[in-house]
């Protein structure tokens, strides 16, 4: 099993953008939303897109390597997922976000989730 490892990995950076917010809420002495600071304001997002976005692709990726998919083929959807969110992270988080990073993050991460779910829908027809 190679998905065990990339959620992992996942996991913590999962933890590393989860503690950023935490720095920031600090800094800004906020408790709760974002108290109009806009660094703090794209940290949160960072963090809750990651939340949003992840597990649902670590599952199908984990279900698609249960069944069958390829150890190269796992180690693509992974690695292209961790530099989707990693582009998702860097452009988010500038101030004046280049929007191009965000575009391909989620045209990665969209891709990700459209493969391991074909592949798993196809192992049903």
């Amino acid at each position: 099993m190679i998905a065990p490892l990339y959620i992992a990995i996942f996991s913590l950076m999962f933890t590393l953008l989860s503690f950023r917010v935490i720095r920031l809420r600090q800094t800004a002495r906020v408790a709760i939303g974002d108290g109009g600071d806009k660094a703090l304001r794209r940290a949160i997002r960072v963090h809750g897109n990651f939340a949003e976005y992840v597990p649902l692709a670590l599952i199908l990726i984990f279900a698609a390597e249960s069944l069958g998919m390829s150890a190269v083929w796992v180690h693509g959807l992974c690695l292209a997922l961790l530099i989707g969110r990693l582009f998702h992270a860097y452009g988010v988080s500038q101030v004046k976000e280049p929007l191009l990073f965000r575009q391909l993050a989620l045209s990665i991460n969209g891709l990700v989730m459209i493969i391991a779910s074909v592949w798993l829908i196809t192992r049903y027809l």
